[in-house]
């Protein structure tokens, strides 16, 4: 047996999704633009730290390969047609 909630919550929220936000949308959009402004995020660190926060001296090797206990790697099989 489901609970009511779990019927009557996504019958709301479908209800006001389809009837009620087109019309109330417009009227709330510029109330709410005021109080959460849109601000780009930046970074503030500069590329010194950027790359030391990169390399933690764990090397992380580049493409298809796994490496073993001695530091080789070996190369996966590629599939070709």
């Amino acid at each position: 047996m489901v609970c009511i909630p779990c019927i009557v919550i996504p019958v709301l929220l479908w209800v006001y999704k389809r009837f009620l936000e087109p019309y109330l949308y417009p009227v709330i959009s510029p109330i709410m633009n005021l109080f959460w402004t849109k601000k780009a995020v930046q970074e503030t660190g500069t590329s010194d730290q950027k790359h030391s926060e990169n390399s933690n001296g764990i090397h992380k090797p580049e493409g298809n390969s796994e490496t073993i206990c001695n530091g080789s790697t070996i190369t996966a099989d590629k599939k070709t047609d």
